[in-house]
């Protein structure tokens, strides 16, 4: 039994995905060949040569980096190479791993191959939310809903001794007649079972990434599944909910500190990494016993990372362990500045005052951080963004990052904007980094992206400098001129010195 993984994913999109790495360490496991073709550092037709990464960096959200020479950018044609993998390797499956963004290049590519007749499984969190959106595209044969470890084991079983796999647990399988056969959802997987992540299934250059503005052999590592916060724009908290009308389980668990440490040692000795991510949606969503056994665990580590967290699960104490053990960089969710809108539209219950608070703490202990944002709201209005920048010039963080708002299915956000005819449920989202899907009538889509592009001068630069920008948000050649020459400035102002906290990263691997 051979399956080949399939990872649609734009160029500059650049962090690893570990569902592939511990889907295919448990296929292998169980006697199953695994290959992967994941297009990240391929251009892709159709896209403009669209590169998230330096999209980011062109509107000044993250410090100017270069890859130089440890990373491979392929020039060939993406649906050519893909055909040639899928002729080579010869793969019983195809198994899709795309976020909604990234599911319209999966069906380009699948379309080249369609004609071989090789069965299609789409997972994921878009599978997981729009099944039946996903299922009528005759490019997909199955769905993984939920959590994909046990269905994929025993989906290829059953294929490999030739036996019918339309009862399989989480599987949604579409009938030659069009029908669907839809089963049951299993308990959420024991996270003190998993393996170590098959991470030589990526490429050379999937390891590196860039991070303020230098370029690590970076290395995600899994610590929690599920988030306790029920963000209106995120379908965590849907997730959490399906688990406990479906299973009657808490989605949200952690990972037993052995099986960290095992996965942390392994990164470190044997694929040398330089730096770790941890991708939980929230790391400090621990008890204060967790956390006091990661800090006395990683102590040994003794190598720098990232986290994101909420800004509330911050105490000085927390900040001055983990950067006593290697925490190199942060990042927060400020999402919006009015406290009203935050509140109503968002589902994020704090005051402006407690957030810069927060904050504060990681600037007085010396952890450079950022800060997420973003733009674009159903009932959003430009005069309401506005707070948002307003929030941010009151926030010392090392990078201000604003993105478009993606009305994700699964979410409550999602459903606002079909219910306000801003879009209708077939309507595939586009990558957060891109322009907004969105146009509303009292914020316009190109409103919207002025505002985005201009965000961080606004937050940056001296307030009698606004009307000069505000001339930058037009996407005319005179507000073209003018942004490029404020962004040179900016970068030069902001971006010329080599960040201070480069040099802790350093003493820290050393």
């Amino acid at each position: 039994m051979k399956v080949l993984f399939l990872y649609p994913n734009l160029r500059g999109m650049n962090m690893l995905p570990p569902a592939i790495a511990i889907l295919s360490a448990l296929l292998k496991r169980h006697g199953v060949e695994s290959e992967l073709f994941d297009t990240t550092y391929w251009r892709i037709p159709g896209e403009d040569n669209f590169d998230s990464d330096k999209a980011k960096e062109k509107n000044l959200n993250v410090r100017p980096f270069d890859f130089a020479e440890k990373v491979t950018l392929h020039e060939t044609d993406v649906f050519e190479d893909f055909e040639k993998k899928v002729q080579s390797f010869s793969p019983d499956l195809i198994a899709v791993s795309a976020t909604e963004d990234m599911f319209l290049l999966a069906i380009r590519l699948l379309e080249r191959v369609r004609s071989r007749g090789i069965p299609t499984l789409l997972g994921g969190v878009f599978a997981t939310f729009a099944p039946e959106l996903a299922l009528s595209y005759p490019h997909i044969d199955m769905v993984c809903v939920g959590e994909g470890e046990k269905c994929l084991v025993e989906l290829c079983d059953r294929m490999g001794r030739g036996r019918s796999y339309d009862d399989v647990t989480n599987l949604w399988v579409k009938k030659p007649d069009g029908s669907i056969v839809k089963n049951l959802i299993t308990d959420p997987v024991d996270l003190s079972e998993t393996m170590i992540p098959d991470i030589g299934i990526f490429e050379e250059s999937r390891l590196y990434r860039p991070m303020a503005g230098q370029v690590y052999r970076m290395l995600p590592v899994e610590t929690h599944r599920g988030c306790p916060f029920t963000c209106a724009f995120c379908n965590s908290p849907s997730q959490e909910r399906f688990y406990e009308q479906e299973t009657g389980k808490k989605f949200l668990r952690v990972k037993p500190m052995p099986k960290v440490r095992e996965e942390l040692l392994y990164y470190r000795d044997v694929i040398k990494a330089e730096y770790f991510y941890f991708w939980a949606d929230t790391f400090l969503a621990w008890s204060q016993k967790q956390f006091d056994e990661f800090c006395e665990m990683y102590a040994d580590i003794r190598m720098p990372f990232w986290i994101q967290t909420r800004p509330e699960t911050l105490t000085e104490y927390r900040v001055r362990r983990l950067k006593a053990v290697g925490l190199h960089r942060v990042a927060c969710g400020i999402e919006h500045g009015n406290e009203k809108f935050r509140r109503e539209r968002v589902d994020r219950r704090m005051k402006n005052d407690d957030l810069v608070k927060w904050l504060r703490i990681l600037n007085d202990v010396g952890v450079p951080y950022s800060v997420n944002n973003i733009v674009g709201f159903p009932t959003e209005t430009y005069e309401l963004a506005w707070d948002t920048i307003r929030l941010n010039r009151q926030v010392n963080a090392d990078n201000h990052n604003c993105y478009s708002f993606s009305p994700f299915h699964g979410t409550p956000l999602r459903t606002l904007a079909e219910q306000m005819g801003y879009i209708t449920p077939e309507v595939i989202t586009r990558s957060l980094t891109r322009d907004s899907i969105l146009d509303m009538p009292q914020f316009p889509r190109t409103q919207v992206e002025g505002f985005r592009r201009c965000f961080v001068m606004y937050v940056k630069f001296p307030e009698e400098r606004w009307p000069e920008i505000k001339q930058a948000e037009a996407f005319t050649p005179e507000g073209d001129a003018i942004w490029e020459r404020l962004r040179d400035e900016f970068a030069a102002t902001f971006f010329a010195s080599k960040p201070e906290e480069e040099s802790g990263a350093n003493a820290i691997r050393a």
